[in-house]
């Protein structure tokens, strides 16, 4: 058996679920579903602030955490306001985290794979939300004066986080998880 770190190009694109530095993906997506749910449970079910007259609760001059009902994706764009829209979400959702699985289970360096752990994670958070209640929650407001930031909840960070985590890895470590051309030959004075 081959030393998962030490695979070449050829072994990390074959089609698999499974990878290397799949289990730390897999932790980094089950923090970042766990963190999204069990607040949106917390202000949700234990605090029930979708009964609030007014549900707000200052936690700074510039930092308040509200009730926002998003039907759309990032900055409510695409809102559906149908049962056809929301389950079509819910399927480019899932669709969306498979596919990003699956190139994750090519990863040989944790970085990237948590990641893509903290995208799945909370892109499955915010289907959970779609199909519990129709609708993703968001809570967290960021303000000041008459600057209004979008309301955004925990695993929409996670996603943004995630992906940030993804493209310092690409620029610091370049292409050596399964980014190359599909050309494993040697080129002569390239390094590869």
């Amino acid at each position: 058996m081959t030393d998962p770190l030490r695979q070449t190009p050829a072994q990390i694109r074959k089609f698999r679920l499974w990878g290397p530095v799949s289990f730390i993906g897999a932790v980094y997506a089950l923090l970042a579903f766990l963190a999204d749910q069990g607040f949106k449970f917390l202000m949700l079910g234990v605090y029930d602030m979708d009964n609030w007259v007014y549900p707000r609760i200052r936690i700074a001059p510039f930092f308040d955490i509200v009730l926002a009902w998003n039907r759309g994706v990032s900055y409510g764009l695409f809102a559906q306001h149908t049962e056809l829209g929301r389950w079509l979400l819910i399927v480019v959702s899932v669709v969306t985290v498979a596919a990003l699985w699956v190139w994750m289970a090519r990863f040989t360096r944790p970085l990237p794979a948590a990641g893509i752990g903290l995208i799945t994670g909370g892109a499955l958070a915010n289907a959970m939300d779609r199909i519990i209640h129709g609708a993703v929650a968001d809570f967290f407001w960021f303000h000041y004066g008459k600057f209004s930031w979008y309301v955004f909840n925990a695993a929409d960070v996670a996603i943004v986080a995630g992906a940030a985590l993804v493209l310092y890895d690409s620029f610091v470590d370049g292409d050596r998880d399964g980014g190359n051309n599909g050309d494993d030959t040697v080129l002569p004075n390239s390094g590869r």
